[in-house]
């Protein structure tokens, strides 16, 4: 008969020693299940470009400057059609994006400046004041970010309040990390400093340090670049190509300065992005990519109108968002979007409250991202100002139709069906009064509920032999006095 030795019983520690041993790959399992769905809110990205005007870049039908960078952003995120700038120049759209309100909420309705002041005497009507600074009280979306446990960083131009330091600063306005054109040793709207570095290039180094440094946390990024303002001063090797372009195009349109200078913006695009898949980062980072206004009328055609109006051409803007969240990749919207709709969006995909108190005009475009229907609501614009060769005016924009509103003729209204005719060439006012007194009859109640501020009618000092100053908050067609031209 066979010897068998008989099994003792485990004891405890054994049959807890076993039993883990046994269930390691469920535990490994539900690790990285773990892992996987329980992630860090998303790092956040947004470049805001300087007067880059609809179709300044390839993705949006650019044919003579090359945008590879910008052009695989699009591919793998989100485009869209009709975004808008919430204002006709830089400074109110900058407002409206901090806040998430129109510009009567916080009443920065144009660029102060002390060329063109309210009653010049070039101007028809008496302008209404606006703001310089951006109030204290008013909650930003880099406060909001902040709070809710984000880095964040301001590299650029900021334009809502003079001075390095302050309440009315980038860093008393919830950035914790500031750097300014100036910091980096360049002068007022210069492109170069002394050691021939060019501004977008040293920005984004700072930009790739700032990720570098906060790549374990959750991070914001506002990247409001000098380009592509004008007076341009282009890389003198990029210059040379579009020189070389242009003359085999023979097209009088082609730019090469400002050409080169988009080129010089997409190159360091592609610098961020690499950036982030090189630290494993681009995954869960959102990259927003936007204007502050649109361009200039020399390059705006089709659309009418350019910076300072609020024709197409004065407020559409290139806009593509990337990221987690985005999943419509590669696609297009048609959906009219805004400056003032990134506050609540990006609250939304961080997963933080929006601030007590604060009304947010803008809506979140999760929805959209996720290939949702449009949003189904009216947009506005309120611009009782002068600049470069626009008047002040108002606007409205409701399904396809928009109707804006001229204060220097009387409340002239002009009314335009976006879908059949986008480059507003034909004005329905007189053809459909019902429309046009509606649409009218919605924008002054928004007008009296957000207490905007009007025109206050004829200017005494009006005098229309006088000369408007060259220069000041521009509008029109760019300064070329410095085109082509590089430090050597």
């Amino acid at each position: 008969m066979t010897n068998m030795t008989s099994r003792r019983p485990m004891t405890a520690p054994q049959l807890a020693i076993q039993a883990a041993i046994l269930c390691l790959p469920c535990l490994l399992w539900s690790v990285e299940s773990f892992a996987a769905d329980s992630h860090r809110p998303p790092n956040i990205i947004l470049v805001l470009m300087d007067d880059m005007g609809w179709r300044d870049v390839g993705f949006m039908g650019n044919r003579f400057v090359e945008t590879p960078h910008l052009d695989r952003l699009a591919k793998s995120g989100l485009v869209f059609t009709q975004a808008y700038a919430s204002a006709p120049n830089c400074a109110p759209t900058r407002a409206c994006l901090l806040s998430g309100q129109y510009t009567p909420r916080h009443g920065i309705y144009t660029v102060v400046d002390s060329r063109q002041p309210p009653g010049s005497p070039w101007h028809k009507w008496q302008a209404a004041e606006s703001k310089s600074e951006l109030d204290t009280k008013i909650v930003t979306i880099a406060e909001s970010l902040r709070d809710g446990g984000y880095a964040t960083a301001f590299f650029g131009m900021w334009n809502l309040g003079r001075g390095r330091t302050g309440p009315v600063t980038p860093g008393g306005q919830g950035f914790q990390k500031v750097v300014f054109p100036e910091n980096l040793g360049f002068g007022k709207d210069e492109y170069f400093d002394d050691g021939k570095n060019y501004l977008s290039d040293r920005l984004t180094n700072e930009v790739l340090k700032f990720v570098d440094e906060n790549r374990q946390r959750p991070f914001f990024v506002y990247f409001p670049d000098h380009a592509i303002h004008a007076p341009f001063n282009p890389k003198p090797e990029l210059l040379q190509k579009y020189a070389r372009k242009a003359a085999a195009n023979n097209d009088r349109r082609d730019d090469p300065a400002c050409a080169a200078t988009i080129e010089a913006v997409d190159q360091n695009v592609g610098r961020i992005m690499e950036h982030l898949k090189k630290l494993k980062l681009a995954d869960n980072t959102v990259v927003i990519f936007t204007s502050d206004n649109g361009g200039t009328q020399q390059y705006t055609p089709p659309l009418r109108g350019g910076k300072g109006e609020l024709y197409e051409g004065g407020i559409r803007v290139p806009l593509v968002v990337t990221g987690p969240g985005v999943k419509k990749a590669g696609g297009q919207c048609d959906a009219p979007v805004s400056s003032v709709d990134f506050y609540p969006t990006l609250l939304e995909l961080a997963g933080i409250q929006q601030p007590q108190g604060q009304v947010l005009d803008g809506v979140s475009l999760v929805p959209l991202f996720h290939g949702g229907p449009t949003l189904g609501r009216q947009l506005f614009w309120h611009f009782p100002c002068y600049v470069g060769r626009a008047t002040p005016s108002s606007a409205i924009r409701e399904g396809d139709f928009k109707l804006i509103e001229f204060f220097e003729d009387g409340g002239r209204v002009e009314l335009f069906n976006l879908k059949n005719d986008p480059n507003e060439e034909q004005n329905l006012a007189a053809l459909m009064p019902d429309k046009s007194t509606a649409l009218s009859k919605t924008l002054r109640s928004w007008q009296k509920e957000t207490n905007a501020l009007l025109p206050a009618g004829p200017n005494s000092n009006y005098d229309p032999k006088a000369e408007r100053p060259r220069g000041g908050q521009g509008g029109g067609a760019r300064d070329k006095s410095k085109r082509g031209q590089s430090k050597p």
